[in-house]
């Protein structure tokens, strides 16, 4: 199987290459990635913890799945084939805000990416992939502010990244 490719950008998320991802995530190149955040009516959001295999932060909570964008796909149709892959339903996603971040890992691999935040709605329980996902969860954004506050250690470095910067668009746009 040939491993998956991710699209290398440069600081204005323009397409400059592909690089396998393993290796991306090796050298710390930057390249496109994205983060949906799925929400109840209620305004809570809909967390994953990440299975116990995974190569980088098994067990710990994060946003509702997130991935990398496939050579010549769209960011929602990325959104929308990770959301089925990783928690088994798709909901209409609209693009939100974007940012560089990077979050380097015990483990010698470093995130460096131009994260595209996506944006869905949804009310049922998912039906998880054990492969990606140990469980889920509904949590109010208050609490996941105060939970990472006090547990940072259960919640992904990117997440923590990203939710900091995402808690200020909710709260300015109401989300």
């Amino acid at each position: 199987m040939t491993e998956e490719q991710v699209i290398l950008v440069d600081e204005n998320d323009n397409q400059i290459g592909l690089m396998p991802k393993m290796e991306a995530h090796k050298k710390a190149v930057l390249h496109r990635a994205f983060s949906v955040f799925v929400f109840n009516e209620n305004k809570e959001l809909m967390l994953q913890q990440r299975a116990m295999h995974k190569y980088h932060s098994p067990g710990l909570w994060t946003n509702t799945c997130c991935s990398h964008q496939r050579n010549g796909e769209t960011n929602l149709e990325a959104g929308r084939r990770r959301l089925q892959e990783e928690m088994g339903f798709v909901t209409n996603l609209e693009e939100s805000i974007s940012f560089i971040y990077k979050a380097p890992f015990d483990n010698g691999l470093t995130e460096h990416e131009y994260d595209h935040i996506m944006i869905g709605y949804y009310n049922d329980a998912p039906n998880i992939n054990k492969d990606e996902v140990a469980d889920w969860k509904w949590m109010p954004l208050e609490d996941v502010k105060v939970d990472i506050a006090l547990h940072p250690e259960c919640y992904t470095a990117w997440f923590k990244i990203i939710f900091e910067k995402f808690y200020e668009f909710i709260n300015i746009n109401d989300v």
